[in-house]
């Protein structure tokens, strides 16, 4: 193998191992459906703050997703630069929009 298929090898396998980890798959899953915040996905997940956001920040360090900040809020979404090898797994994941769709009448009732 020349050095640049080698190189290309590692860096598929880097990504197959982060994606390898239930929960960084599951928030990808969900940042598929739309963009979320810590919270959002914290209430999803039913998961400790830090550990969600332990997992965007290997997601993030690895571009597989972007920030955007919104005031006070900051909000995650895929980084369609990585899109069509992502696309591929995640097209073979269960359809995640019951879920965003359950937390986004949460907040709307919580507003009310």
């Amino acid at each position: 193998m020349e050095g640049t298929e080698l190189m290309q090898v590692m860096m598929m396998a880097d990504l197959l191992k982060l994606l390898g980890d239930k929960t960084r798959l599951t928030i990808l899953a969900l940042l598929y459906v739309q963009s979320l915040c810590v919270r959002d996905l914290v209430e999803i997940l039913q998961a400790s703050q830090p550990s969600v956001s332990q997992h965007l920040a290997k997601l993030r360090i690895q571009g597989l997703v972007k920030e955007t900040r919104q005031g006070a809020w900051v909000f995650y979404s895929i980084n369609a630069e990585h899109l069509p090898v992502v696309r591929l797994i995640l097209e073979q994941m269960p359809d995640m929009r019951h879920l965003v769709k359950n937390i986004q009448r949460e907040q709307t009732s919580a507003v009310l």
